[in-house]
């Protein structure tokens, strides 16, 4: 377990029956499209059956998974077969001991061959990758050799300066685009669609997946976010940079769905016009991203 994660009981944390509640009063406000992250979901068990749930739901048109990867492979049949067509497996370096440091675990070949398998199963592979340190470069070069010889897209999300990335070395994508293009000939822009978010794409000549960035600080992308989160504690977010946190909980255990449906409408409706990550000292979001989800 890497450092400083928080446990919680299954009593503190909403019941798999419980979240497919909230997504069937959220199609009816219009979205359709969801993402299973974390923390890392694949710990808890039967993943595959919510997804599967979610799936089922009258209106829901995709549902994603975002995972570190070491429990893919081992999951990945039940995964397929409850319909995910579409993994995002973070990763931020493909040294070794680098890997290690970062998340505790020595399993970085078993995340390789797990992005190897989800792309023969006929999976769309995203690599999140969050360069958080100076001495990026290796890390950049690494990371960025997996697209040109899988059809995966890599994206480089930028570090944004809640929890731990407060104390984070920010890596413009800016620079990384430039880097990019002094290392490589025929690097255009890929308007092709590949998903449902803010990742700005670039091919280049003779790879066979994409190169994407997620830029929000340089590139703040806030008039064309369309995202709100639901913790697996109850909470409802809108933006990751405030702590404006509406509580469902005790709607949710209660099973009132016409209180749900108001609530996840009223977040929608008081959406933050942007985020001020820019302005360090008025966040006011202070959990780590391993409790509220990316």
């Amino acid at each position: 377990m890497p450092a400083g994660v928080e446990l919680c009981s299954h009593d503190e944390i909403l019941s798999y029956d419980e979240i497919v509640m909230v997504c069937r009063e959220a199609v009816k406000l219009g979205i359709v499209n969801f993402k299973i992250t974390g923390g890392e979901p694949l710990v808890r068990k039967d993943c595959a059956a919510l997804i599967k749930q979610i799936y089922d739901i009258d209106g829901a048109n995709q549902v994603t998974l975002t995972t570190n990867g070491i429990l893919l492979e081992e999951q990945l049949d039940e995964l397929v077969n409850a319909g995910l067509r579409s993994v995002n497996i973070s990763l931020d370096t493909v040294n070794r001991q680098k890997y290690k440091e970062i998340t505790g675990f020595d399993q970085l070949d078993k995340v390789i061959e797990a992005i190897k398998l989800a792309v023969d199963r006929g999976l769309r592979v995203k690599v999140n990758s969050v360069l958080h340190d100076k001495d990026y470069y290796d890390d950049f070069l690494g990371l960025i050799e997996i697209a040109k010889y899988y059809p995966v897209d890599v994206r480089f999300i930028e570090m944004m300066p809640i929890g731990l990335g407060a104390d984070s070395y920010l890596v413009s994508n800016d620079i990384l685009l430039g880097q990019i293009k002094e290392l490589y000939d025929g690097v255009e822009c890929d308007v092709t669609p590949k998903g449902n978010g803010p990742a700005i794409y670039y091919k280049i000549d003779g790879f066979k997946g994409a190169i994407g960035f997620i830029s929000a600080i340089h590139g703040k992308f806030c008039d064309t976010c369309n995202r709100i989160r639901l913790t697996s504690t109850g909470e409802v977010k809108a933006c990751l940079c405030y702590d404006r946190n509406v509580e469902l909980w005790d709607i949710i255990k209660k099973a009132d769905v016409e209180k749900i449906y108001e609530v996840l409408n009223d977040v929608i409706l008081d959406k933050p016009e942007k985020h001020c990550f820019e302005e360090t000292e008025n966040i006011t979001e202070n959990k780590r991203m391993t409790q509220i989800g990316g």
